[in-house]
């Protein structure tokens, strides 16, 4: 991306010999919640229990899994917006709550966002242009013709003409054009790390395969470590090296995106895998109707033992008297799950 940004990298970390990026052990986080009467009993929700989770130089990790189970308040918890009820977030070995000073700034740069909600994310009263241009004269320096020519160039970069679009404000862009508006100003500062949730789940299919496209080629070029929180089980399938599933804040399963795919050893991937949408009408036809049983627990009061077990086909007494931790499975990852049930 050389020719989008020249802004100078600091001093506050060297990037020689480091592959583990940005770090999450053993990470909690529980919201307190009040049921019932003004003085009934409090309780937690517990939207993140105990995950433990890297991102690494040259990768691209895809964070699965249905609404409410955690995902965007891990992507929170890594970015520094939520503090942790519990464990830490480490940033090049560093706890990112002791930083200060220049090493603070330094992650802040360094890690950078792609929200979700495109229409907030913004501004309303500052250009396309502006909101662009802020972070390059900030982190680098620069003047406001510099600046301008390198916001026009990530415009550019993300698919959106710099004439058309450098003027208009984020109110006057369709979803799409906010989305890619807004991961041209992540990348605005040579970022070394991109959360990015739901970064096109607002486009068309030619636009979604150019932005996944670029995702890649910064993975490669510059190193870029990527956290892709994703519904679409296809993108995770173009462009992530690993895959990491999470229902109700703990993770069922992880390892290398390929054997995950093509081998699940939990049934809750199972389960994602086999809802997923299927153009050919005769394998359509052949997969059966359901998939897991139920609605998911509540976070406030979840099951004994393993949390899928109420929606699991396979589950037994075991399952309700222990909760199982993540061990090897077959395919080489790991799965919460009392039975290996990989291929």
């Amino acid at each position: 991306m050389a020719e989008a940004g020249t802004a100078p990298q600091s001093g506050a970390w060297s990037t020689e010999g480091v592959t583990d990026l940005l770090t999450a052990v053993n990470v909690s986080c529980r919201f307190p919640i009040r049921l019932g009467a003004l003085f009934a009993s409090r309780r937690a929700l517990i939207a993140v229990d105990r995950v433990s989770l890297t991102l690494r130089l040259h990768e691209i990790v895809a964070l699965v899994g249905e609404s409410g189970s955690g995902k965007s308040t891990l992507g929170r918890l890594l970015l520094g917006l939520t503090v942790p009820s519990g464990g830490q977030v480490r940033y090049r070995g560093e706890n990112i709550a002791d930083l200060s000073g220049e090493p603070r700034q330094e992650y802040r740069r360094e890690v950078q966002v792609v929200f979700q909600d495109s229409g907030a994310a913004f501004n309303p009263r500052r250009s396309i242009g502006e909101a662009i241009m802020t972070p390059l004269r900030y982190n680098g320096a620069l003047d406001a013709g510099l600046a301008r020519s390198q916001a026009d160039a990530l415009l550019d970069r993300v698919g959106l003409a710099p004439d058309t679009f450098r003027y208009r404000f984020p109110h006057e862009l369709s979803g799409g054009q906010r989305q890619r508006a807004g991961l041209a100003r992540a990348l605005a500062s040579k970022p070394r790390v991109i959360i990015a949730d739901e970064p096109v789940s607002a486009l068309d299919v030619s636009m979604r395969a150019q932005i996944l496209t670029l995702l890649r080629d910064l993975k490669r070029s510059d190193g870029l470590a990527c956290l892709l929180i994703t519904h679409d089980l296809n993108v995770v399938r173009a462009v992530a090296d690993r895959v990491v599933v999470m229902y109700l804040g703990a993770i069922m399963e992880e390892g290398r995106a390929r054997h995950v795919m093509a081998a699940p050893a939990h049934p809750y991937t199972r389960a994602l895998l086999a809802a997923t949408p299927i153009a050919d009408p005769d394998r359509r036809a052949a997969r059966p109707t359901r998939f897991v049983i139920g609605e998911p627990a509540s976070a406030a009061s979840l099951p004994s033992g393993c949390r899928f077990r109420t929606r699991c086909p396979h589950a037994v007494p075991l399952c309700a008297e222990r909760e199982p931790k993540l061990r090897q499975v077959g395919h080489g990852g790991r799965a919460a799950c009392h039975f290996d049930l990989s291929p």
